[in-house]
């Protein structure tokens, strides 16, 4: 079995690496680094492993970090960081405290999936059943996270305030989703959903200022997810732009009548992308 990998952080290359050369060893998916998409795909995705790709993270992402390893991990999933030689010896000192197996690049894609393989191996009883619900944090576990915290803060100072747009990327091509990604990560964050049952499940716990939506999926298409968040009046609201690969008149007038914010057509421009995501959330 490929064992599901959860990647997260802001060195985006490691991902792209990850997803490029360690797709066919692990299964591999990624959200961006709010705690509430973490948190969300540690439930829904029920990832064997979280691996953090570091590169000059704030102190807001830091406490987070602590945070969910401490209190908020499903199946207690082991936590692996990745960190640069660019990150400084005291940011590399606070992770290790609290990450399960920490990785100094340079290491190769392939060489992060084999020391999750091996970890996996050697410390986990894989069982293709439901998991069970978290056990109660302990006291000391509150206080271990409580004084990383406090170390976090003398290093960073106070937390900046969020200001980044949220979208949600639904798609079950892989590729598409990691090309969205790519084009987008540096302005907003972005979370993903394989289709669109995880996408439903998401809007459960959180929210999201735009769904970028494929309209053609396996299961439920795009136009039964459409017709779902418009029924429900947490999500009615949310701007939702089709991705098609129907180039056909008749088809185009289709998806028009369901009336989303947008629709772009397949393969993804990426001008016209972002222009299509700047007019609707103007």
């Amino acid at each position: 079995m490929r064992y599901k990998v959860l990647l997260v952080g802001n060195n985006k290359a490691t991902i792209e690496d990850m997803f490029l050369h360690a797709n066919n060893i692990l299964e591999c998916q990624s959200t961006s680094s709010r705690f509430d998409d973490i948190v969300c795909h540690l439930k829904y995705f029920q990832p064997h492993v979280l691996v953090y790709c570091m590169h000059n993270e704030t102190r807001e992402i830091m406490s987070q970090l602590v945070t969910i390893k401490h209190t908020k991990l499903e199946r207690k999933t082991p936590f692996f960081l990745v960190a640069t030689q660019e990150d400084s010896d005291e940011m590399r000192r606070l992770s290790a405290d609290f990450a399960d197996v920490s990785l100094i690049k340079p290491i190769t894609a392939l060489q992060i999936a084999d020391k999750i393989t091996e970890y996996i191996k050697r410390n986990l009883s894989i069982r293709e059943e439901e998991p069970k619900p978290a056990e109660p944090v302990l006291s000391a576990e509150h206080q271990k996270t409580q004084e990383l915290l406090d170390d976090i803060d003398s290093l960073f100072g106070a937390a900046p305030a969020a200001s980044r747009k949220h979208i949600l990327v639904v798609d079950d091509d892989f590729r598409m989703l990691k090309l969205i990604k790519r084009y987008l990560d540096d302005t907003y964050d972005i979370a993903t959903a394989i289709n669109g049952k995880v996408a439903l499940k998401f809007l459960e716990t959180k929210m999201t200022n735009l769904i970028l939506l494929d309209y053609e999926m396996p299961g439920e298409n795009g136009p039964a997810i459409l017709e779902k968040l418009r029924a429900n009046p947490s999500t009615s609201s949310i701007p939702v732009i089709f991705l098609t690969g129907i180039n056909d008149r008749k088809k185009i007038q289709q998806v028009l009548a369901l009336k989303p914010q947008g629709y772009l057509l397949k393969p993804i421009d990426h001008d016209k992308l972002v222009e299509a995501i700047e007019n609707t959330l103007s």
